[in-house]
């Protein structure tokens, strides 16, 4: 499923939206400020982002700015109330995908979110080349050297979700909530730590998928000798 971020501080518009919007193929999560949206951005599942400018924490453009100097941004549609030339100009130029200015037809909204979803299928993300590990989520095929490993789906959740956000402790919670999708309204902590040793075993991975207790697990990266 697609996970579309929804970053505006308006509520009851946030809340259009979502109705809107609703698919569904798409999961669609509000964010009302720029601290919810980089945590949930460092869950690193985010395949579409639209983003007002004008957030109470800050600006959006200082976020569009963070995703759009990774490796593998994410589309970001800027959606705003700052309508004038200059103001069109310097979000594009900071690497918007699209704009769309305030008031606006939910039809035309719905129309460009969906072409971004498109592309972002036309154009898959490329294999994480790590060392000896090679993963690719797009066919779900993984290597360490030249030996395949079988991973099952949850295992290939937390891998992605480790890798995508490497050098970054990711909570407990945030993986249970973003592994385990199926709505079930309990999941036992010991199934993460579990999936965790697994995976760990399966690539021989223990100087990579580090426990960093108290808080949660991380992907390691390895510092320069």
């Amino acid at each position: 499923m697609k996970q579309l971020l929804i970053v505006e501080d308006d509520r009851n518009l946030s809340r259009g939206l979502c109705l809107a919007l609703k698919d569904q193929e798409l999961q669609i999560v509000p964010c009302f400020d720029l601290k919810s949206a980089r945590e949930q951005l460092a869950c690193g599942v985010t395949e579409l982002i639209l983003l007002d400018i004008n957030l109470p924490d800050g600006s959006g453009l200082e976020l569009l700015h963070e995703i759009k100097t990774v490796s593998n941004p994410i589309p970001v549609i800027l959606l705003t109330a700052n309508d004038t030339e200059i103001d069109v100009v310097m979000g594009l130029e900071h690497g918007a995908d699209d704009y769309i200015t305030k008031p606006f037809s939910l039809a035309i909204l719905r129309a460009r979110v969906k072409a971004q979803l498109r592309r972002s299928i036309a154009h898959p993300s490329k294999p994480f080349v790590i060392d000896s590990y090679r993963f690719d989520f797009e066919h779900m095929k993984f290597f360490k050297a030249d030996t395949a490993v079988e991973l099952s789906k949850t295992e290939q959740k937390l891998l992605r979700l480790l890798v995508e956000n490497q050098g970054v402790t990711i909570s407990r919670a945030v993986l249970l909530d973003r592994i385990w999708t199926d709505g079930a309204d309990f999941v036992d902590e010991n199934a993460l730590s579990v999936t965790v040793k697994r995976l760990r075993d399966k690539l021989d991975a223990a100087q990579y998928v580090k426990t960093v207790y108290g808080l949660g697990y991380v992907w390691a990266v390895k510092q320069d000798e």
